[in-house]
């Protein structure tokens, strides 16, 4: 795409307070060991970012002219990834650093292993290049940033520091291209809003509608993964508040109500788990997001006439359908759709508190999750908190107490007597 290099700016890494302490140690050895390889290797993208903001990134990502098998044969822990986009992956014990091979944008009269659809979307991206065009087929212009820890030099070939220090994100070369490449985009300059609080250059929001139409023809497992991204890494409740007043809502998540307060709820409770290291599950968010439209399919499901559905069997016939309907356009997978219904199946159990099935209940691997949810809904007044504390001492209780309760909701005292059951009519005890 460039066919001169171009003009960088080399700063003082140390004069912007970005050091080689602060980098992972197996970040700092990927680096080394391609550079006395014989390669160009060099720190890029959210990391050196995050470092020239102060924080502590949590992945640092490598860039080289090597390629993913030349890595791949020179760390012998590592293993190739992606098809639309093949990097490498370098282990160190759980932990990998990520590797990727400079790229470049070609021109409509190259060749090399790049493919995109007619309307312009980028369908495979493994075109290589040099550092410089590396930097210019980025997304935005903080993050194509580069550091040398060797060198001690942060490398800027396209002023993302001085949109760091404006607190702008913007796209590199035209908005309206590179966001018709990938509509993915948009999805990571809310999320890069969200985070770290930039602001938006015009040029991505203006073809807002348009780009969030073009997210239909993105594969819903791969919008899966930037849902997880965009609500589950400790921002959930402002990339919310950003999404909501958006096409994006309309394209990816019709039937969660924008203004819903149950949502925000659950996104602020998120974010505190991300905070505190508790674990966080894309299988509760959803819940909470469907919610009312699964609420509302079930309403319409026994007020049909014709039908003599059982409120089970419209709730299951419910849960199904609101869970496909989302899946047209974001991937759920299996182990979340039935964690999901699992939530929701749970919660007329919790009313109900039915004698027979509290115990059960209890021990249900979702129980918790579900209590979660019902303690969300009655914060927002939807459910009795009367009811939130029943179901918060008894599992607390000892055997004993336990059993006072639920002998409490039969209607008899602990250690009184039996119910007696009702003779059917017409039934002898010796008849037969």
């Amino acid at each position: 795409m460039n066919a001169h290099p171009a003009a960088v700016t080399k700063l003082n890494a140390k004069a912007l307070n970005v050091t080689r302490d602060r980098v992972d140690p197996n970040a700092l050895d990927v680096v080394r060991r391609l550079r006395d390889a014989g390669f160009q290797a060099l720190l890029v993208g959210g990391c050196v970012r995050d470092l020239l903001l102060g924080a502590s990134p949590k992945d640092f990502d490598v860039a080289t002219d090597a390629t993913p098998e030349q890595v791949r044969r020179l760390f012998r822990r590592s293993r190739m990834v992606g098809r639309r986009f093949k990097i490498a992956h370098v282990h160190y014990g759980r932990e990998f650093v990520e590797v990727s091979t400079f790229r470049k944008l070609l021109a409509a009269n190259e060749k090399g292993d790049h493919a995109a659809h007619p309307n312009g979307l980028i369908l495979r991206d493994n075109a290589y290049g040099t550092l410089d065009e590396d930097a210019f087929r980025r997304d935005f212009t903080v993050n194509a940033l580069y550091y040398d820890p060797h060198g001690g030099e942060i490398l800027d070939f396209v002023g993302g520091i001085d949109d760091i220090e404006r607190h702008c994100l913007r796209c590199i070369g035209n908005p309206r291209e590179r966001l018709r490449e990938d509509p993915v985009r948009l999805l990571r300059a809310m999320r890069f809003q969200a985070k770290l609080g930039f602001a938006l250059d015009a040029g991505i929001t203006r073809d807002e509608r348009l780009t969030a139409e073009r997210l239909t023809a993105i594969p819903p497992a791969r919008l899966f993964e930037e849902f997880v991204k965009l609500f589950l890494t400790g921002h959930a409740a402002d990339a919310w508040r950003i999404v909501k007043t958006s096409r994006v809502r309309n394209v990816l998540f019709p039937t969660a109500p924008p203004d819903s307060p149950l949502i925000l709820l659950a996104m602020d409770s998120t974010d505190r788990r991300v905070g505190e290291n508790k674990p966080v599950t894309p299988g509760f968010l959803l819940a909470v997001m469907l919610w009312e439209d699964y609420r509302s399919r079930i309403e319409e499901l026994m007020a049909s006439r014709g039908t003599k559905r059982k409120p089970r069997e419209a709730a299951l016939v419910a849960a199904h359908e609101t869970v496909a309907a989302q899946r047209a356009t974001i991937a759920i997978p299996r182990r979340f759709s039935n964690f999901i219904h699992d939530i929701w199946h749970l919660q007329e159990r919790l009313e109900s508190r039915r004698p027979k099935q509290v115990h059960r209940t209890l021990s249900h691997l979702r129980f918790r999750a579900a209590y979660d949810f019902l303690l969300l809904r009655a914060e927002i007044g939807t459910v009795n908190r009367d009811l939130v504390r029943w179901w918060e001492e008894i599992q607390d209780a000892d055997t004993e107490r336990r059993d006072a309760m639920v002998n409490a909701l039969r209607g008899s005292a602990p250690g009184g007597t039996r119910r007696r059951r009702r003779r059917r009519r017409g039934h002898r005890q010796d008849d037969g």
